[in-house]
């Protein structure tokens, strides 16, 4: 079993000395540890975590850069947190992050878009943003899309059933989010979750309510990462996917078979547990259906 773990700003608050002392203990705990890191390699979060491993010299660090809002990545360890009481390997599971943020579906309702800057905003947007209660759709992942929030046009959503979780900021009413777009993407449950502390900053603006579209069940998600090709590392004996070992970065020869789109044939996703999960879940879901992947 391995640990994941996503590191963020408020990892920085900690003395480097403890910060070590917590992922030397997660070692010790369950053997290897993936974390998830900003993207940006001068992000000094992710120098932060580059530093601990090269203390503790081991290859049972694996550091997976992700570009993903906040909410979504938290969601994605989450996902892999379940994945990890499965009988996948340390390796597969660094790379399962790639893997599976592909079918992450990553927005937010905004109540400006003055400092949104991780998306292309259009002058007309910026213009528009200064009319009092006009709000906008944005979606940062797999796909950037700004929009006027409205029920006439909607952003591209998800080809296979998901749950969507929703984190209310401050100012901005959720029900567009819950009503209309729930609606336009058939989501089979929505689940209130708390809005992370980063996303204010991420989107650029405190005025937001916060949404991701996401694969539930960890059968389906255990499918999607088994349908692909693995191969064994040759340094460190891992297995792995994709084409390089993420915990002693040695090069894989075999090659990952490019993801296909998930559909489930299902009438509705269940409910899951969020065991180990670090954010909450509340709502109720209905009747499981039957499950299944098309390749």
């Amino acid at each position: 079993m391995s640990s994941v773990i996503a590191v963020t700003a408020d990892d920085l608050a900690l003395p480097l000395e403890q910060h070590l002392m917590r992922v030397v203990a997660s070692l010790e705990a369950y053997g290897h540890v993936v974390a998830l890191v900003p993207p940006d390699p001068a992000d000094p979060v992710r120098r932060r975590m580059h530093t601990l491993r090269a203390a503790l010299d081991a290859d049972r660090v694996a550091i997976v850069p992700v570009d993903l809002p906040p909410l979504a990545g938290a969601l994605l360890v989450e996902q892999l947190r379940q994945l990890a009481n499965t009988d996948l390997g340390p390796g597969v599971l660094a790379g399962a992050a790639r893997l599976l943020s592909h079918y992450l579906y990553s927005g937010a309702l905004l109540g400006s878009v003055a400092k949104l800057d991780r998306i292309d905003v259009p002058v007309g947007a910026h213009l528009k943003s200064l009319v009092p209660g006009r709000l906008f759709a944005a979606l940062a992942h797999p796909e950037p899309y700004l929009g006027v929030a409205d029920v006439t046009a909607m952003p591209s959503g998800p080809s296979f059933l998901t749950q969507l979780a929703v984190a209310t900021g401050h100012g901005v009413d959720p029900g567009w989010v819950k009503g209309a777009l729930a609606q336009a993407w058939r989501t089979q449950f929505t689940r209130e979750v708390p809005l992370p502390p980063d996303s204010a900053s991420w989107w650029g603006t405190g005025r937001l309510v916060e949404f991701v579209a996401y694969i539930a069940d960890v059968g389906v998600l255990y499918q999607v990462v088994t349908s692909v090709r693995r191969d064994t590392c040759g340094w460190c004996g891992l297995e792995v996917i994709g084409d390089q070992c993420l915990f002693c970065s040695a090069k894989v020869d075999g090659r990952v078979r490019t993801p296909q789109p998930v559909v489930v044939a299902s009438n509705s996703v269940s409910s899951i547990g969020n065991s180990g999960s670090s954010i909450g879940n509340t709502g109720s879901s209905g009747s499981s259906g039957r499950r299944a992947i098309e390749r």
